[in-house]
This record gives structure tokens, sequence and C-alpha cells, in this order.
């Protein structure tokens, strides 16, 4: 359907980090009802980078680690392997096994180890690592959901009101679609509807609009109908959550046009000064340049996370209007920050005064 590759890891990976007990509830039930959510949990990002450094077993972006405290009172790390680029691994049980060994071995922690899988292959269904020669014998078997399993289970998908039913909706629907544009937009819509109908809140709802938007990618032409749609949802519901900035910016536009057709009506009448022209066309091209970059802003924020407003006093510098679009259309197209970076630091080298580094 298009050129772009479907990201699944980073958003993933994402929306894990925020709503991690509403993962673990809707996957692993099990593990949710041991846990002792009143206590907390903590990501240790840093202790799983210490024990698997130097493993060289093809780490995910989407491994994740963390410290939970069960109902008796006992610390427990849980470590959670959603392999969600949908790839087939022939050392995936493998890797489990000497990740949960090596994070016990240098923290001498509890490990228990959950997976996640978004393959296409039914079969491949990997739960568990063992080997044994002359009576030595080892054995590690792990809990395992399949998202391919929920095709057959999509009623109840519609019906549960965990957030991360509406995850897997949209990642099923995006690989059923990668072909079909038009049936990836309705479906899109059809999900984003959803977030509202739920009654979820305003930042669950930018949160896994984010995500939704960003799996389920769209060529140019179906974007733009489908942020038409979105901003009749929103009116509708009276729930300008997602689509405020983004209606300054058609708001500006649209004073911006009424500016225009007022000067011309007046240049027709009598001969303007001009001074008061080229005034008038510098307030309309601040205007916006101003909605631009509140546009940008707020796009940031929605697809990469407040760090990544960062960016925001470079962007700020720019004042062509074309550069200011451009960066604005990157932010649903860029794969990464990186590759947005890379488009940012093109547009503003083109606003460098001569001679500046």
């Amino acid at each position: 359907m298009t050129k772009k590759t479907d990201d699944y890891d980073s958003p993933w990976k994402d929306i894990i980090e925020m709503y991690f007990p509403d993962f673990i509830h809707f996957f692993f039930p099990k593990v949710a009802e041991g846990v002792d959510w009143g206590k907390g949990y903590t990501f240790l990002d840093k202790e799983f980078q210490q024990a698997v450094r130097d493993a060289e077993l093809g780490r995910r972006l989407t491994d994740k680690l963390a410290r939970v405290w069960r109902k008796d009172g006992k610390e427990t790390w849980v470590l959670v392997h959603a392999e969600v680029q949908g790839q087939y691994e022939s050392g995936f049980a493998k890797r489990i096994y000497v990740y949960n060994y090596r994070i016990f071995d240098r923290h001498n922690k509890p490990v228990v180890s959950l997976a996640v899988l978004a393959d296409e292959k039914p079969k491949w269904r990997p739960d568990t690592h063992s080997h044994k020669l002359w009576g030595f014998e080892l054995s590690m078997k792990f809990p395992v959901v399949k998202l391919a399993d929920y095709r057959k289970k999509w009623e109840y998908l519609e019906a549960d009101d965990n957030p991360f039913a509406l995850a897997v909706m949209a990642h099923l629907k995006t690989q059923e679609t990668r072909h079909d544009a038009e049936d990836r937009g309705r479906w899109k819509i059809r999900l984003i509807k959803k977030l509202y109908e739920h009654g979820y809140d305003r930042k669950d709802v930018i949160n896994f609009f984010r995500f939704i938007d960003w799996i389920m990618r769209l060529p140019e032409e179906a974007e733009k109908s489908f942020w038409q749609e979105i901003t009749e949802i929103e009116e509708e519901k009276k729930m300008p959550y997602v689509t405020s900035v983004e209606r300054i910016g058609y708001k500006r536009g649209r004073e911006s046009m009424n500016q225009e057709m007022q000067a011309m009506q007046q240049k027709m009448r009598q001969t303007m000064r001009q001074s008061r022209q080229e005034g008038r066309q510098e307030g309309r091209q601040e205007g916006r340049q101003e909605g631009l970059v509140e546009a940008i802003e707020f796009g940031l924020s929605l697809r990469f996370g407040d760090d990544s407003l960062s960016m925001m006093p470079e962007i700020r510098k720019i004042h062509d209007p074309e550069d200011l679009r451009a960066i604005k259309n990157a932010i649903r197209t860029a794969k990464d920050v990186s590759e947005l970076k890379t488009v940012i630091k093109v547009r503003t080298a083109n606003h460098q005064v001569p001679g500046q580094s």
C-alpha cells in the first residue's frame, strides 16, 4: 500500500511503559492477580542492560524488566519480551533463558519471564528451553501469548474496555491491511472512535491515539481524509483532545484567507500605500508561522513524548512556512526521532546566517 514500513517496536515499547499494569492484566491475568499493584512498580532498564549487554542475542527494543511486589510481600522481577515486530526467531526461547539466567546471576533476584508474540506463523509458539545429556537435565517454561489467536476472539476484544484490546485490534488490522490503504483507513477511524466510546480520559485518548496513528500508517491523501474525520468526531463528541492545535492552525489559516480577501476588496476601492500592504503581508506570515509552530509542538509531544520538545528552540528559529510544514509532515511519517532530527537539521540549516557553524 505504501513504500513506508510499518513500525511496531517503538509504539509498543512506549505503550507498555506507560500502561504496564493494564498490559499485565490483559495478557497475563494470573501474574496480575499475584502482584500487589498498590506498592507500585519500577522499570529496571539499567539493570537489564548490565545483565545482557554482552549476550549477542539480538536484543529487542521492547524487552522490559520491572520490579514488582507480590501480595505475600516478596520482591519479584518480571521480564517481559514483546516480539511485536512479528518476526520468527529460531533462537527466541534460548534468548529468554539466557536473559533470565543472566539477570538472576548478576542481581540474585527471582525473574519471571513472559512473552508476547506478534508474528503471523500460527505454529510458532516457543515456550520452553531445555537440554539434557548424561543424566543432566535443564528445562525452563515461560508463559506465551500469541496476538494472532485474538483474531478468533474479536467479539471479546470489541467488548473489553482494557486499552490493550484496542492495541491488539490495531496491530492485527495493520498486518491485515498492509496492501489496502482504503480498508486500513476505515479500521483506523473505527478504532479511534472506540477510544472515545470507552470513556477514557483525555491523557489516555491521546496516548492510545498516538499508538494507533503510529502503527496504522496511511498514504498522504488518505491521511488528510483521516484527520478531517477525526476533527468531525471530536466536534460531534465535544472532545477536542487530539485536534485542538491542528484546529488552531486551520483557524489561523482561515483568518489569513479572510484578511487577504478583505485586502483585495479594499484594493479595488482605493490604492493602498505600499508600506501598509507589506505590513499586512508580514502579519499574515507571522500568523501562519505561529500556527505551524504550535502544531509542530503538539505533534512532537503526541508522537514522540515530552522529551522531544527539546527540539523546539531550534524549530522556533525557522520562519519559512514551507520549512515548518515540511517538519510538521515529517512528524507523522518519520520512523523514529533520529530520522525526524535529520529533517529538522536540514531545514534549520537553511536559516543559518552565513559564516555560522
